[in-house]
């Protein structure tokens, strides 16, 4: 609908004029596991207040029809104020109640009311997602965040189901006219928005705790807890840890923030084809299933798991509780909100790498998208909602708290605590924006906030550290001369040189006595403008490494000096400290992904220390680093070399692994990934299939077996019979994903041709279904693929036009042509692929800025993997 999309001023507009007050929301799903019914009965009593009488304004619905809308007891003619997916409201009244009955559509987009029949058993699983503003697809509401309200919801579903909302459950009757069906009635909740209102509904599997605790004020908590997941999951959840988990956060959060847990229970269900890792509806947060570990899983993902677990957690108070005014400030939430999950991990788990992972895994997210042309201010402008749906980005997520773990070093731990639960007191229930955070982190550290926040929140860009060592005459001793930091700072936006102010530590590593590479000695210093000097180091021994932001304190990338990189090079793996390694892996591949480093010796690196690495979520990270390199970033003359070699040392490693160990898995995950394009090693592929030639301790379980499959079909060396009857098998919701990847695998340009039908013109796919596809379909040998490039190129528009934005967004983004290779002599920029991209742009000026923002993007990563594949390195002293 040409009105779906709500600009900024619109919604300003409307909430200067009306305020909200109370929702009553009567849902009717009692028909949903019949697939042939394709959408329910929703009602809604929405009591709000009018500053102008007399004025007009416009509520949000996205559905099939709208049946009947009364304004203060008169019924208006529908085919009069319906226009697409608003419904007009003229002359309003002081106080006012408008009433919408409709017939919304279910989803399998993921968006909206999703439905999902479990492939296991057949049964019929709903929950709602709504960020940023998809609550108008299950009920008439006003559909922006600085709209609260109270919300009570009333549900009508099979008898012998689970229902959930935000609020608890007061009441649920069998209808005497319908035995078997029953109806579910919730507490009003405190006032929240709309986007983080929840339903669940369906034969999921139930367990319930209690968390009690006493704060420090007195205050006693009761909160009732509990956990959900499809009822074909049941042998594979481990609701006792997740309790744990869970406990653990309430506690911590609840002391940190001196503010007790207002939602009044606490539900945590995990759902199937989940577009996001989790959603922070209060009273009833949503996770993707996927954190249900029906197949083996490392310590990494159990570590992740928590994260996300206390991510959501702090949104109840960063997010829920304080909610910001517009998306211009997505990051009040979400940065906040992934700084303290990592704190959380650190703070309330048993896990001591909750940093590591965040230096190795978040910030490198941030990193990538903050060299993009795209790239934008922490505090970002958002003028619509596909703006606002493009932006839950690794800027405003993880670049916003790597940024907060500065302010916190700057202003002091306690101060930024402080502040935060002044926020929480003055805003409690309401909106805000940055100068709200600002004056209360202001008032509580003593310092002035509006210069930080003008150089770190509004301004874009990503700032490169590196060491400048004056030579010193007649120096034989090895001792240092002046050293100096410089900044490389230009915000991509405007152009501009953007140097930042920095506190960082500077670490000096040398060899013990054991040869382990230890720190001897960390020097803490703030750094401004272009360059900074460090007179303490002068005269000092050189140290095998001098390591910028030791500690990971600032938020930059970090060039290592031409002797610290000898020493990495070559004694990566005695390094000790965690932390310096993941910073030293981090340096070295950012220097590959910008053409300053070969992939081959990035590659190699892996293949040398990958072994000796502890930390299994650095191992995964290196592993999926290594194969991009391999496959992206090696010239294509070299590639096949490079990757034979890395194949060779992964199955070296494969055999020499722990059995049973977490790096096993992590080998053997990599070898089918390289596989895809590698026939080399499908023999051993075959046997771990079947059985005939196992790995002691390497348990093949149905997700290794379909990276398995999936590496075989590439090749052709699996049939769809094989295929079908793997499925048989596996009767999962992720054994279908994983047959649909590997079905379109098949190096067949008959499969190829139908796999790009369904996923560019079908309507049969469901979210998840579609990505599998697009995946399997991407497998292909260069040449196969290379007569898509007009057809997706023809295809953008109509696409972006016809399909919600979730499922247009994974159609365009994942169908981009993206993996090319520069042809001997060929410029980058001049690549057909890069040339035909600059042509669209150039015809499309007017295309959806969200739409030329994902081909902007993708351009991007295209040209820096074909500058990658021609830049002439020198290498390291």
């Amino acid at each position: 609908m040409s009105n779906e999309n709500l600009r900024r001023d619109e919604a300003a507009g409307r909430s200067a004029l009306i305020t909200t007050t109370s929702y009553d929301v009567s849902l009717d799903v009692r028909q949903a596991a019949d697939p042939d019914v394709p959408g329910y009965t929703t009602r809604s009593v929405i009591n709000f207040t009018a500053a102008e009488p007399g004025a007009s304004t416009f509520l949000d619905f996205i559905g099939s029809s709208v049946h009947s809308v009364f304004l203060n007891g008169k019924g208006l003619r529908t085919e009069d104020v319906v226009d697409g997916s608003r419904i007009r409201l003229d002359n309003l009244q002081a106080e006012n109640q408008v009433t919408v009955t409709g017939t919304a559509l279910y989803s399998r987009s993921g968006e909206g009311m999703h439905r999902f029949f479990d492939p296991a058993d057949g049964q019929c699983y709903l929950y709602t997602q709504y960020e940023p503003a998809d609550a108008r697809r299950v009920f008439a509401n006003f559909e922006q965040p600085d709209l609260k309200a109270v919300f009570t919801f009333h549900v009508m579903a099979p008898a012998e189901w689970q229902v959930a909302s935000n609020g608890v459950e007061t009441a649920r009757t069998l209808l005497t006219s319908d035995p078997a069906t029953a109806r579910w009635d919730f507490a009003p909740t405190e006032p929240m928005s709309t986007y983080i209102t929840s339903i669940l509904a369906g034969p999921y599997f139930k367990a319930e705790d209690r968390w009690q605790a006493t704060l420090d004020d007195g205050t006693h908590l009761d909160v009732p807890l509990a956990l959900y997941c499809r009822g074909s999951m049941a042998e594979s959840f481990d609701p006792d840890e997740l309790f744990r988990l869970t406990k653990n956060g309430l506690d911590f959060f609840n002391r940190l923030f001196a503010f007790p847990y207002p939602w009044g229970k606490y539900d945590q269900a995990f759902v199937p084809e989940y577009n996001l890792g989790a959603m922070e509806n209060p009273g009833l947060v949503t996770f993707t299933e996927s954190y249900v570990f029906t197949s083996r899983a490392t310590d990494a993902q159990y570590q992740g798991r928590a994260n996300t677990l206390m991510h959501e957690m702090a949104h109840m108070w960063f997010g829920d509780l304080v909610t910001m005014q517009w998306w211009d400030d997505l990051w009040l939430k979400e940065s906040f909100a992934d700084y303290m999950g990592t704190l959380g991990v650190d703070r309330a788990t048993d896990w001591d790498s909750a940093w590591v992972s965040f230096a190795n895994k978040r910030k490198a997210w941030a990193y990538v998208q903050d060299q993009l042309p795209t790239t934008h201010p922490i505090v970002a402008d958002i003028p619509d909602l596909e703006a606002a749906k493009q932006n839950f980005d690794g800027i405003t997520y993880a670049k916003g708290a790597s940024v907060l773990k500065q302010l916190v070093a700057y202003v002091g731990f306690d101060a930024f605590v402080a502040g935060s639960r002044e926020y929480f007191r003055q805003h409690a229930y309401g909106n805000t924006t940055l100068s709200d955070l600002l004056a209360a982190l202001g008032a509580a550290s003593g310092r002035d906030l509006a210069g930080w926040a003008r150089q770190w929140l509004q301004t874009s860009g990503i700032s490169t550290l590196s060491l400048q060592l004056a030579e010193v005459e007649g120096n034989d001793d090895g001792a240092l001369g002046l050293v100096t930091i410089v900044q490389e700072a230009v915000d991509p936006v405007t152009g501009r040189s953007e140097p930042r102010p920095h506190r960082l530590r500077l670490g000096l590593y040398g060899f013990d006595e054991s040869g382990a590479l230890v720190r001897t000695d960390s020097l803490e210093t703030d750094i401004a403008g272009d360059s900074t000097p460090v007179p303490e180091l002068a005269g000092r021994p050189r140290p095998a490494l001098l390591l910028l932001n030791d500690d990971d304190l600032a938020y930059a990338k970090v060039r290592l000096d031409p002797v610290s990189l000898a020493t990495v090079l070559e004694s990566l793996d005695r390094l000790s400290d965690p932390m310096a390694r993941a910073l030293c892996w981090t340096a070295l591949w950012n220097a590959t992904r910008d053409g300053e480093s070969p992939a081959a010796r990035y590659v190699d690196a892996v293949a040398s220390f990958g072994p000796g690495e502890s930390g299994i979520g650095v191992l995964l990270n290196v592993l999926e680093n290594a194969c991009t390199a391999v496959e992206r970033y090696t010239p294509p003359a070299a590639r096949q070399a490079v990757r034979s070699a890395f194949l060779a040392a992964v199955e070296a490693e494969l055999d020499r692994a722990e059995p049973g160990s977490d790096h096993q898995l992590a080998w053997a995950r990599t070898l089918a990934t390289l596989s895809r394009q590698d026939a080399a090693l499908l023999p051993r592929l075959r046997g771990l299939l079947d059985g005939t030639a196992p790995v002691q301790g390497l348990a093949v379980d149905a997700e290794l077996r379909w990276h398995f499959w999936h590496a075989l079909a590439a090749h052709g060396q699996a049939a769809l019979a094989e295929l079908d009857a793997e499925l048989a098998r596996d009767t999962t919701a992720s054994g279908r994903a994983g047959h649909a990847t590997a079905a379109a695998a098949r190096p067949d340009p008959a499969v190829k041709a139908a796999a790009w039908q369904e996923a560019v013109h079908g309507q049969t796919l469901s979210n998840q279904l579609l990505s599998a596809t697009i995946s399997g379909f991407n497998t292909a040998p260069a040449e196969l693929l290379a007569q898509y490039v007009e057809p997706y190129f023809g295809c953008l528009r109509d696409v972006w036009e016809s399909r919600s934005i979730e499922i247009a967004g994974r159609i365009v983004r994942g169908l981009f042509p993206l993996d090319q290779d520069l042809a001997d002599g060929m410029e980058p920029a001049g690549h057909p692929v890069v040339r035909r991209t600059d042509e669209w742009l150039a015809a499309n000026p007017r295309a959806p800025r969200a739409l030329r923002r994902i081909i902007v993007e993708q351009r991007s990563h295209l040209l820096r993997a074909l500058t990658a594949q021609a830049a002439v390195v020198v290498s390291p002293a």
